[in-house]
């Protein structure tokens, strides 16, 4: 009987120390689902059939508020998509640390995002879970923001987008050029939004041998957003006319990546060429994700239309 008890209690404490790593089960602001944080998807609704196995949501929470949501993957340390909801910055971009999710970690710790450097008792934990700063450094990858600090309003929405879980390994040319422009056109379409405008920014994995940097933090071979504005001006003008209610695109990670998807420019310049954005509709981001992803995809319930 006492071996017997013996077994039972290594088994607990074997399951206690797997529970961290399925999303579902951990207690705090990761679960199965973003209930706590629906207010950031249309209709409070997520997008379907584009979760996988392995990925966890999280309500993004900074200061005790929550600001985004992101889907992430524990194992390949970056997240598949964020939402949220967009607003012209007030003010600039925020010199502050980079930030990690003690939620991660363990259901223990404190559910706010913390800044770099983690607690030496925690470190290695956070390096397991998530990215850490050494794993971008020399990489040959900068640190490019799913939801961008420059769609946010206040100074704690702004901040609250340096999260490592907000980020994927994006190249130079992508980051700091063409995927800019689309985030700087997408930003000036909000002027035209009479009420909120709901963004989805996500990634695209390679679809045979996963990329790595540090064989850590997986690579995404393209970016991909698409918004939703239910509600905008009666008067627009032909020139945006066709950005409403919804648009999106898909930008190139990497300048070896074939031109099914993406066509590449050969007049860009050498900072942007390979790198190229393809602008499309809701519906045809929706149709390459289903061949992509082998799965029937809706980002917005109802492809963004008031209607139930």
């Amino acid at each position: 009987m006492s071996q017997m008890m013996k077994m039972l209690q290594i088994s607990l404490r074997a399951l206690l120390l797997l529970l961290p790593w399925f999303g579902g089960l951990v207690i705090g602001e990761i679960s199965q689902d973003f209930s706590q944080c629906l207010n950031f998807f249309y209709k409070e609704t997520p997008p379907q059939g584009i979760s996988a196995g392995g990925y966890v949501p999280i309500c993004q929470r900074y200061n005790n508020q929550y600001h985004f949501a992101s889907l992430y993957h524990r194992q390949h340390r970056a997240p598949l998509y964020s939402a949220y909801i967009l607003n012209r910055a007030d003010g600039k971009r925020p010199d502050v640390p980079w930030m990690y999710e003690p939620q991660l970690v363990s259901h223990s710790e404190s559910p706010d995002m913390q800044p770099f450097p983690a607690p030496k008792n925690i470190y290695r934990k956070v390096k397991d879970s998530q990215a850490v700063l050494w794993d971008y450094k020399k990489s040959g990858y900068t640190r490019g923001h799913l939801n961008p600090s420059m769609h946010q309003r206040t100074m704690d929405d702004r901040t609250a987008t340096f999260t490592l879980t907000n980020i994927v390994p994006q190249r130079e040319g992508s980051n700091g050029y063409t995927w800019n422009q689309l985030e700087r056109e997408v930003l000036e379409r909000k002027a035209f939004c009479r009420g909120p405008m709901y963004v989805i920014t996500g990634v695209m994995p390679y679809e045979s041998v996963a990329r790595w940097i540090k064989k850590r933090v997986s690579v995404p071979e393209y970016m991909w957003s698409a918004y939703c504005c239910p509600s905008y001006k009666s008067n627009l003008p032909d020139s945006v006319l066709p950005f409403f209610p919804t648009y999106a695109a898909v930008g190139r990670n990497d300048r070896n990546s074939g031109e099914e998807i993406v066509p590449v420019n050969p007049n860009a310049n050498d900072e942007e060429w390979g790198y190229d954005v393809r602008r499309m509709s809701l519906q045809d981001l929706e149709g390459i994700l289903n061949t992509r992803l082998k799965k029937r995809v809706s980002l917005f319930k109802g492809l963004c239309t008031n209607q139930e």
